[in-house]
């Protein structure tokens, strides 16, 4: 594996293997341009996080400034909960276009909640595939979904475009096996965000000993449990000079052991909210 390697999605597309969180950044501009010049090529934003524009700004910054392209930049972002139903979304896709207008298109659209229902959720996704094929958004997916909700979607007599990925959160106090494997038996990616469970295990006693003993950071180590499970890692910080070091995951390996000294199957310990079991 090397920092550009993608991985191919079901609609064809390629997603890179890592990207940047930026859930509470509050200058996104900076950390985004930053993180672009360094290596990372994915940026993971939504409307409930209030810095798409400033996500846009930082991707635009790095393209004029780096002499970058476009298409070499993976922009994410996410519906939120009020913007459910057909006309809400139809609406709500084209004001997340107009904040990045200058991207072109959304390379990944995505639902960030199953909170508001069955009908609002197929609402949602009839207005998304459209936006899909009107080009704004290249490739749809959801966030959050339980495995019911999953299925729901792929059973619905409406689906045209199979859904590519489901965000959620993913640790290893937060393994969610089940649905993971569901996920991916389906054929949709599993993008992991808070790999360090917003930083509440970065001194866990197994994690600290596997670091030490490969010479590197407790954050590092979580993303390459991420990796080596066969998941996107969505890493977040805000903290400029961590941003290589997050990214910088390829020079080692976990073996089989040190992997089950992390795995915590036991545990369900989310560090965010839990919606996989909503109605």
């Amino acid at each position: 594996m090397t920092i550009g390697d993608k991985v191919e999605l079901n609609d064809g597309t390629k997603i890179p293997f890592v990207g940047l969180g930026t859930w509470e950044i509050y200058d996104a501009r900076t950390v985004v341009r930053e993180a672009l010049s360094i290596g990372y090529r994915c940026v993971d934003t939504a409307v409930l996080y209030g810095n798409e524009k400033e996500c846009g700004e930082g991707i635009q910054d790095w393209i004029r400034d780096d002499g970058g392209k476009r298409e070499d930049v993976y922009y994410i972002t996410k519906l939120w909960n009020n913007q459910n139903g057909y006309e809400n979304a139809k609406k709500a896709i084209k004001e997340c276009m107009e904040k990045v207008k200058h991207l072109g298109y959304i390379d990944l659209l995505l639902i960030h909640s199953p909170t508001q229902g069955k009908r609002m959720r197929l609402e949602t996704w009839r207005a998304m595939q459209e936006a899909v094929e009107e080009g704004i958004v290249k490739s749809i997916g959801v966030s959050n979904y339980g495995i019911k909700h999953i299925q729901e979607l792929l059973d619905w007599d409406g689906l045209k475009i199979k859904p590519v990925a489901n965000e959620i959160e993913v640790s290893p106090w937060c393994m969610r096996q089940e649905l993971c494997d569901f996920t991916k038996s389906k054929g949709l990616q599993v993008i992991a965000y808070a790999p360090f469970s917003h930083s509440y295990r970065l001194n866990d006693p197994d994690a600290v000993e596997i670091a030490h003993k490969k010479g590197v950071q407790v954050a590092q180590i979580l993303i390459r449990w991420s990796l080596q499970k066969g998941y996107i890692p969505i890493p977040k910080t805000q903290t400029l000079f961590r941003l290589p070091i997050n990214i910088d995951v390829l020079g080692f390996e976990l073996s089989d052991e040190e992997m089950k000294k992390l795995d915590h199957p036991e545990v369900h310990d989310p560090s965010d909210w839990e919606v996989t079991e909503c109605p």
